[in-house]
């Protein structure tokens, strides 16, 4: 039996506010004027969605905003009712929605369009759960229960050492080189010991904020630096270091630049080394993805160029085997830096996960890791190509890509300027989410658009497109 329902809520689509919280904010105002009475039962979702059109996922968030506001409640197996006691103040109409959307947006995305995350399913999680298994049916397994060292597991650290030696070009040694959980640890330890108040770093706009905030949160005041098809623009680089004495380090995304994929030029590579050693500031690489490549061998860091005085090089397992599993590592041409890092991780972690480094090393040892290097590639290749033949399908003539050569996601720029924040929140309604370009630009908004293909099904991907592409 349909529960009566007499409210009439009208949508505006052309409206810069998200249809659920129209939705909403229609709902708190006859509860306000007195048409839905304490007590009172509503319509369910899904016969709400058809009285207005829309999508059930839609009244679905518009739901959840009133129960996080309180102004309805929910009975198990009986539906929703307008609450005994509703919020007093006025206030409370919109106790943040914007909080209310972000807490629960993880939960009704049906399609999550991420920034370039590895796909889980593909992960060799039965050989990692093997490989840890036997370590603990080993003879003298009680001595891996003490407490080890804080730069890392040392086999795992000499597995890396000549990992980065002979694929890399690199010429370290285990004095070199400190584990971490994740290269966003990796980077607030070196950030912790390289900055102090009233230092500057420069870094790339856009650019990759979750680094930003780790150098702010250690004193350093960012300098940005654009980019373009070839990576950094090293004249903005040298006006900077014109400009100011206190210049500690540049931070850069080289292989695949995040969030736009570009290559930094050789060109732009060596100037840049010049100028590090001219100035004497540090180049912080952050290589997050160099095992994903497509073409040709792609260029090495810029960190195994011997004539670069200072660096910091930083790199991942995470994005390798899953991303669940936080294990990252740096290496610096400064072993003194290197030993502040470790002092520094000993404070907060006193070490690492010392059983699941064997486990990979394990992996690494067995030819493991290498065969799922190799096909993953594979995998990945073949997602790129299908997702871009995706993307001619749906987004001709309305975006400008290049194919990317390595890595796990596209760079889309619109061929005109659009309200990136209103596409957002319609596809929302729909319930697929993007990442707005808001979270990669320093003081505007980037007109360019990330898309992981790594993670996502061709289904999810085809439809996500073709429903950005309407409102493009």
């Amino acid at each position: 039996m349909l529960r009566p329902w007499k409210i009439e809520i009208y949508i505006d689509y052309n409206a810069t506010k998200a249809v659920y919280l129209q939705i909403a904010d229609a709902l708190i105002t006859a509860i306000q004027l007195g048409r839905l009475k304490s007590g009172e039962a509503l319509p369910g979702s899904r016969t709400l969605a058809q009285r207005l059109n829309v999508n059930r996922n839609t009244v679905v968030e518009a739901l959840q905003v009133l129960l996080n506001e309180e102004w309805i409640i929910s009975k198990e197996r009986k539906g929703t009712f307008v609450a005994e006691n509703l919020p007093t103040q006025q206030q409370q109409k919109h106790a943040d929605h914007t909080k209310s959307a972000e807490k629960y947006v993880n939960n009704i995305a049906r399609i999550n369009f991420d920034d370039g995350y590895p796909d889980s399913k593909i992960a060799p999680v039965a050989e990692l759960a093997m490989a840890y298994r036997q370590i603990f049916n080993r003879n003298a397994r009680w001595q891996m229960m003490g407490y080890g060292s804080e730069f890392g597991d040392p086999a795992f650290i000499d597995a890396l050492v000549q990992m980065l030696n002979h694929q890399r070009g690199m010429k370290i040694n285990k004095e070199s080189l400190c584990i971490a959980r994740g290269s966003q640890m990796a980077m607030y330890l070196v950030s912790q010991c390289v900055f102090k108040t009233g230092d500057y770093i420069m870094v790339e706009d856009p650019g990759y904020k979750p680094a930003w905030k780790v150098f702010e949160h250690a004193g350093a005041t960012l300098l940005p630096v654009s980019v373009d098809g070839e990576g950094l623009i090293i004249s903005q680089v040298v006006k900077h270091l014109q400009n100011n004495n206190r210049i500690k380090a540049v931070y850069i995304t080289p292989h695949h630049q995040y969030p736009t994929t570009v290559t930094l030029s050789l060109q732009r590579r060596t100037e840049l080394v010049r100028l590090a050693n001219e100035y004497n500031f540090t180049i912080i690489e952050d290589d997050y993805d160099n095992e994903f490549h497509y073409g040709y061998r792609p260029l090495l860091p810029l960190s195994s160029l011997t004539e670069l005085n200072n660096y910091v090089y930083i790199g991942t397992m995470s994005k390798v085997v899953a991303p669940a599993l936080r294990i990252g590592y740096l290496v610096s041409s400064d072993s003194t830096l290197v030993q502040k890092v470790g002092a520094l991780r000993k404070i907060i972690d006193v070490q690492g996960d010392g059983i699941m480094e064997k486990a990979v090393l394990q992996l690494i040892s067995d030819g493991t890791l290498k065969r799922h290097i190799k096909k993953a590639t594979n995998h990945y290749k073949n997602k790129r190509d299908r997702m871009a033949a995706l993307l001619r399908k749906h987004l001709s003539g309305k975006v400008t890509y290049n194919i990317p050569d390595g890595g796990l996601a596209f760079w889309l720029i619109p061929n005109k300027e659009v309200n990136w924040e209103e596409i957002a929140q319609k596809l929302f309604t729909l319930g697929i989410k993007f990442i707005t370009p808001d979270h990669y630009s320093f003081d505007h908004t980037t007109n360019g658009l990330r898309i992981g293909f790594g993670s996502p099904t061709e289904k999810e991907f085809e439809e996500g497109i073709i429903e950005l592409g309407k409102l493009l």
